[in-house]
């Protein structure tokens, strides 16, 4: 009997002690964190829309998303900041462009200065790390590069940069050009049909078709048709992911049977499926000996090809899940951005004639009427000046992100462990004091020195981001791009 009570006490004492921490770790993030964090950043002058409970700023950035949705753009204009972001618009003005604003319980920081932007993304001391993101986008976009830190980064990163070599990239090229001519036959071909009558084009469904293919084709091996079940599934879970952005997130939701969770359960199973098939088909394939890899030259075979060769390296291999991961990250990454930036250099070009023309000649005397290879694109000088501008108005990444890992000091600026830093591109971007008076216009010339000498900052372009963890995909896409 003292033996049962005995027990009984110990369990008892056990329950107390997992529960009373339990609710110390709740208070300490609905309440003591927020009140520390604000107070920290409020003596540095450093201020911010106020805390709500559990939801922090998020009812706050809906309402004034919803707002912005009933505002119409002028066709003429390119200052789509209060469209797009209107919570940092708002925030901005009342706050200066260095605020505080809560994603729920969690802390960010707005830092919109290039210099501590550039010093941040730079870091290669671990200092600043990618933030964890929302199961549901994870599930979409998959976790590969771009989300992953730590000794995963680095062998993630080891293994699939040499796809993306210059060697490689011109061997993808080839792909690249079949899919665009196939595009404008088919464009030919519905003309032809419409005979004399006007026919018109949705350029960016069409633009969505071609960077799929081209990615499929790339990173797969496949076609779109082949690859349209990972496409769709993919698309799916980006609209649930677009429905719930400001929702507020509470541990473990997603792992209970709702009607919307089982659906989003359903599509993630498709899509890891579809993937899953078409990594094992390459695997017991047989690539044509042309190939300088046993697995194929696209993006996946030298990803299966370089794991393979790093098993004689511990810890360097890739997992069947973690190629699938990877997979998602190069589909998602790399189709919406490029179909978006071409849908909008389509819009300004046709806005602005004059630079029209003058990429037809650029193209006609480097090119002639022959399909341009890689050397002749190199050439391609106002052409590349015209993609820099469409990348800076209307860059596809809106907003970057970091976490501090450690309480760090920047000059005057102290960031609190597990702060979230968000660096804002699309305004960094379109701040007068770096571009002028005419930042909100299409003017490409002001590229005509490069990059490094376009702005009165040298990293005030920021859309494929700098420092150890800029994009690795950059000259893929700029390729796909031209």
């Amino acid at each position: 009997m003292y033996v049962e009570m005995g027990c009984l006490a110990i369990a008892l004492v056990s329950f107390t002690v997992i529960f009373i921490s339990i609710i110390w770790q709740i208070c300490r993030i609905l309440f003591w964190r927020p009140y520390v964090v604000t107070k920290c950043f409020r003596k540095q002058g450093i201020r911010g829309p106020p805390y709500s409970l559990l939801s922090g700023s998020l009812h706050e950035i809906e309402r004034l998303k919803n707002a912005a949705r009933g505002r119409v753009l002028e066709t003429s204009s390119n200052d789509i900041i209060q469209r797009v972001v209107p919570h940092y618009h708002r925030w901005s003005l009342d706050y200066g462009d260095t605020f505080l604003y809560w994603f729920g319980t969690q802390p960010r920081i707005c830092i919109s200065d290039p210099e501590l932007a550039k010093h941040i993304l730079s870091n290669k001391f671990g200092c600043f790390i990618k933030p964890m993101t929302r199961p549901l986008l994870e599930k979409m976009a998959g976790r590969g590069l771009g989300l992953v830190n730590g000794a995963d980064w680095v062998k993630h990163r080891r293994i699939t940069s040499p796809a993306f070599t210059s060697g490689k990239l011109k061997v993808m090229m080839k792909r690249m050009t079949e899919c665009t001519l196939s595009m404008l036959h088919e464009w030919k071909n519905q003309s032809f049909v419409a005979h004399n009558q006007c026919k018109m084009i949705e350029v960016n469904g069409e633009f969505r078709k071609l960077t799929a293919d081209i990615i499929a084709q790339t990173a797969f091996g496949t076609s779109y048709v082949q690859g349209r079940e990972v496409f769709e599934a993919q698309r799916e879970l980006r609209q649930c992911c677009r429905a719930s952005i400001a929702d507020i997130l509470i541990p473990w939701s997603l792992y209970l049977p709702t009607p919307e969770n089982l659906g989003i359960w359903k599509t993630e199973r498709r899509l890891n499926k579809a993937l899953r098939s078409i990594i094992e088909s390459r695997l017991n394939s047989q690539v044509s000996r042309s190939s300088d890899s046993v697995h194929g030259d696209d993006l996946l075979g030298l990803m299966i090809g370089e794991s393979e060769a790093a098993k004689t390296k511990p810890g360097l291999k890739l997992s069947m899940n973690e190629i699938i991961e990877e997979c998602k990250m190069f589909f998602f990454a790399g189709q919406d951005t490029t179909s978006t930036l071409l849908s909008w250099t389509v819009f300004l070009l046709s806005s602005h004639q004059e630079w029209q023309d003058r990429l037809r000649q650029e193209v006609l005397k480097e090119c002639g009427m022959g399909i341009p290879d890689s050397d002749m694109l190199a050439k391609l000088k106002l052409v590349n000046m015209v993609l820099l501008e469409v990348l800076r108005l209307y860059s596809p990444v809106i907003t970057t992100f970091r976490k501090a890992s450690k309480d760090i000091k920047f000059g005057d600026l102290i960031i609190p462990r597990d702060t979230c830093i968000s660096i804002p591109v699309v305004k960094i971007h379109r701040m007068e004091k770096y571009w002028g008076e005419d930042a909100n216009e299409f003017n490409p010339l002001r590229f005509s020195n490069g990059v490094s000498e376009a702005a009165k900052h040298p990293n005030a372009l920021i859309a494929f981001g700098m420092g150890p963890r800029a994009c690795i995909g950059k000259n893929l896409q700029c390729w796909r791009q031209k």
